[in-house]
């Protein structure tokens, strides 16, 4: 059977749930990729990356789609059940994950502002079956890869949402390579990035989250990557910018 078929998450769509109806002109709704969702639904490649600037919708996107697809709203594997304060949005109680057959069911969702706190719960719920490190003790770039190297060894479901943020840059391409041999396993990765390495995941589907909703983009066009090469092309044209 074909890989692609039996992508854990294949399509994405809108389905009302029971119960009151949605009031669709509050937030998350009236953000541009959610209502784009609403709308077209989303397919989902064996490797989709969303870039946008701060506030766009991809980290609301790829939580909704997690917590869908079972992850626990704070990160871990389909097993975990930490939460400590409820934050995210009903945007998961809405939608429709369609699986390709005899898709993997394992997978993580690592979200990087809560990994602190899913540490300690990793601490206090050890799985005897595993060689987790007492991730506390590393420092939180080595936390984040140790993470890597002991819970993103099957195929199946991996959500990140901005990973990069404890990563060095020799860090962030150890990141590249790990979801690379999940995709060529059979598994499937679906992350959000402000980083253009992470983005340059080889064969990923990149989408470009905004005021237009959601579109496709190639790597070498993405406003993230234009930004970041003028950048260090001139950095002191741009730090004069923000300095006087």
């Amino acid at each position: 059977m074909n890989l692609l078929d039996r992508r854990p998450v294949r399509r994405v769509q809108f389905q009302p749930p029971a119960g009151p109806p949605l009031d669709l002109g509050r937030w998350p709704w009236t953000l541009p990729p959610v209502r784009r969702l609403v709308t077209d639904g989303l397919d989902l490649a064996p490797l989709t990356v969303l870039v946008g600037e701060n506030g766009s919708g991809k980290s609301t996107l790829v939580e909704g789609v997690a917590l869908a697809y079972g992850f626990s709203p704070e990160g871990g594997s389909t097993g975990a059940r930490h939460t400590t304060r409820v934050s995210e949005s009903e945007l998961s109680r809405a939608l429709r994950l369609t699986r390709g057959p005899g898709a993997p069911k394992d997978g993580f969702f690592l979200r990087a502002e809560t990994m602190h706190g899913f540490f300690s719960y990793l601490e206090a719920n050890p799985n005897p079956r595993s060689q987790d490190p007492v991730f506390h003790e590393l420092s939180h770039g080595e936390s984040f890869l140790a993470v890597l190297r002991h819970r993103f060894q099957r195929p199946g479901f991996y959500c990140l949402d901005e990973p990069e943020s404890a990563l060095s840059f020799s860090g962030c391409l150890a990141l590249v390579g790990a979801l690379t041999e999940i995709a060529d396993a059979g598994g499937q990765v679906l992350v959000a990035t402000h980083s253009p390495l992470v983005a340059s995941l080889p064969g990923a589907t990149v989408l470009e989250v905004g005021e237009w909703g959601l579109r496709e983009v190639a790597w070498a066009d993405l406003d993230l990557v234009r930004q970041w090469r003028d950048f260090l092309d001139a950095p002191a044209r741009y730090l004069r910018q923000v300095t006087e």
